[in-house]
């Protein structure tokens, strides 16, 4: 293969099937297998070359604190009260399949955030799209975009509405105000039985009303995020963090 070749190949971004060629001609062991064989594996090199680069765009558009979570990693400590055949259940997305929700909750240091960003991974692998973010930090930006003269606020509004698996960590975990709560009440309302979210939250849902400032907002929050959630309580007598030697 002459290097007019290869270059119409880069042009074409078969950059892959370039790479497994080049390596096929310095192993002499290759010249023993036939064209189709060594044609298979070039296909198959270009092939896992994409579904890699696919995967990191995804893992990396996500936006995830730990870009590392993986259900692989979960530690099923007796006193966390996990049960191993849910979580690989839920690795599997068809609560995305299914646009269900999911709410875990746990008090600080359980591991919420890691179990959350475990399962985004999972969704990337699977070639869903992810968003993970802070809700304070979230509403803080929407709040911003929202007093600007252009159409920042319906952009960013749109882009949420259209990511399969949206990840709100920190879920009110302080009280909210009432133009914060409207802002909650479009979130979900947009993505109600189109796409799915998981809530990471201290707080069980039955308090989440109080945080919302009551109210019909509340109420039309709640209903919106409440009936089609799966819920997963993680316990623990030791915080993640104290296991791992974690001081901040």
């Amino acid at each position: 293969m002459n290097e007019h070749t290869i270059s119409k190949m880069i042009s074409m971004k078969l950059s892959g099937m370039v790479e497994g060629y080049q390596h096929q001609e310095s192993s002499p062991e290759f010249k023993k297998m036939s064209f189709e064989e060594r044609f298979q594996l070039l296909i198959d090199h270009e092939y896992d070359r994409r579904k890699s680069n696919t995967l990191k765009r995804l893992i990396k558009s996500a936006n995830f604190q730990d870009s590392q979570a993986c259900i692989e990693d979960i530690e099923y400590h007796e006193d966390r009260k996990l049960e191993k055949m849910r979580i690989l259940e839920l690795s599997s997305c068809n609560y995305i399949r299914q646009t269900n929700n999911i709410i875990i909750k746990g008090p600080t240091g359980a591991g919420k955030s890691y179990i959350a960003q475990a399962f985004g991974i999972s969704a990337c692998r699977q070639h869903h799209t992810v968003k993970y973010v802070r809700l304070p930090e979230l509403l803080d930006e929407l709040m911003v975009d929202q007093y600007r003269n252009d159409d920042s606020y319906r952009k960013s509004i749109k882009k949420i509405s259209k990511v399969d698996l949206l990840i709100l960590d920190e879920w009110l975990l302080i009280d909210i105000s009432p133009e914060q709560a409207a802002l909650v009440l479009e979130i979900v309302e947009m993505r109600y039985k189109l796409k799915s979210t998981i809530f990471c939250s201290q707080i069980d849902p039955q308090g989440w009303p109080q945080k919302l400032g009551n109210g019909t907002v509340a109420e039309a929050i709640m209903d919106r995020i409440v009936h089609n959630s799966i819920q997963l309580l993680i316990d623990g007598e030791i915080s993640m963090r104290e296991r791992h030697g974690i001081r901040n």
